[in-house]
């Protein structure tokens, strides 16, 4: 497929413009309309995973999207404003946490049940890229004000979007702002940018040319243990750092994951396919549809029947050799309240005539 000159991209960029200021919508600061219409989702290309597939038609209305990641910034308002304390800032509950795990784990040491999340740590050099647990470690003290763990800060990065943010925090958070999360099928539209069947938010180019200025925030190296930063970035980006989609949206590849407010399913796009009429306005499966794990889920393995929620749009950690999740199509289903140093979220809202 040829890629779209600059000059397309910038007449592109200019019409997407006109289409706003003559909406008779006028969208807060902050965000931008998405028109909404039909388009295609999820992939049945040869690089697509299994539960992006079969590729069906989905028709929405028109919404409203933040242009970024809610930034540091941003959360710390709303935590000053209302008191929030985060999932990963709360004790734990074991009893709670027992029924997410499987049958007869024992429970951990008493030191060990204090507030904390996940914090990915590379590795020294090349493991299975099956076992997660080689990178990704539980640290206590790791919330969103010190994502790293006791001794990181989110001091110097206002402009950066919030991680260690569970689904009920993002939830809490877009209550507080007016706003609501968005939906699986709203957020894929909206990367897409009006680019049907491309690979990426911005067309078929690699995200980091050799002869261009880098078009995302993801891992350039080898993952999990090399990081050249080549794009700039080991961890993650100020917003805006990276070219906005045609829309003017910034972040819809990399960066950070992004929640979304539907259930999540492997098999929820076979099912869709199956429907006899195009579907409007999707918002996920039925509670306890479509739990199980199906052969192919990127996802990572969970207790059969554990409620997990989508993300979408990968992150910094993100490299082809492993996820090449900063895809609009690519999705994948995380426990709700779970936090880790790579998942952040964004608003969505419905216009208001």
């Amino acid at each position: 497929m040829l890629h779209p000159a600059p000059s397309s991209i910038a007449l592109l960029l200019a019409l997407t413009a006109c289409l706003h200021a003559s909406s008779p919508v006028a969208a807060p600061a902050g965000m931008v309309l998405i028109p909404g219409g039909e388009f295609t989702m999820g992939s049945d290309a040869a690089y697509a995973f299994a539960n992006e597939s079969p590729a069906h038609n989905v028709r929405l209305n028109p919404f409203l999207l933040d242009i970024d990641p809610v930034t540091n910034e941003r959360f710390a308002a709303f935590v000053a404003a209302t008191g929030y304390i985060t999932v990963a800032e709360r004790p734990v509950d074991w009893e709670e946490m027992q029924k997410q795990l499987p049958p007869g784990t024992p429970r951990p040491p008493e030191e060990q049940l204090a507030p904390g999340s996940l914090v990915f740590r590379p590795t020294e050099g090349p493991v299975d890229l099956n076992d997660l647990g080689q990178w990704w470690h539980w640290t206590l003290g790791a919330n969103w004000r010190q994502p790293e763990g006791p001794g990181s800060s989110v001091a110097k990065r206002a402009d950066h979007p919030v991680v260690q943010i569970a689904y009920e925090d993002a939830e809490a958070y877009a209550k507080w702002a007016g706003k609501r999360l968005p939906t699986e099928a709203e957020w894929e539209f909206a990367a897409r940018g009006g680019l049907a069947r491309a690979r990426y938010a911005w067309g078929d180019q690699e995200p980091h040319p050799a002869d261009g200025p880098h078009l995302a925030n993801t891992w350039t190296g080898e993952f999990p243990y090399h990081n050249t930063a080549a794009d700039g970035y080991a961890g993650t980006s100020p917003v805006g750092a990276f070219p906005a989609n045609a829309y003017g949206l910034h972040d819809m590849a990399g960066n950070v994951w992004n929640w979304c407010s539907d259930r999540y399913a492997a098999d929820t796009f076979a099912v869709r396919a199956k429907q006899p009429e195009m579907c409007g306005n999707p918002f996920g499966p039925a509670p306890g549809a479509g739990l199980q794990r199906l052969p192919g889920d990127p996802s990572p393995a969970q207790v059969p029947g554990q409620l997990r929620r989508v993300i979408k749009g990968g992150s910094f950690l993100c490299n082809p050799s492993y996820c090449e999740s900063y895809r609009p199509a690519a999705r994948r289903g995380t426990p709700p309240d779970t936090g880790t140093s790579h998942v952040g979220f964004r608003c969505a809202a419905d216009p208001k005539s």
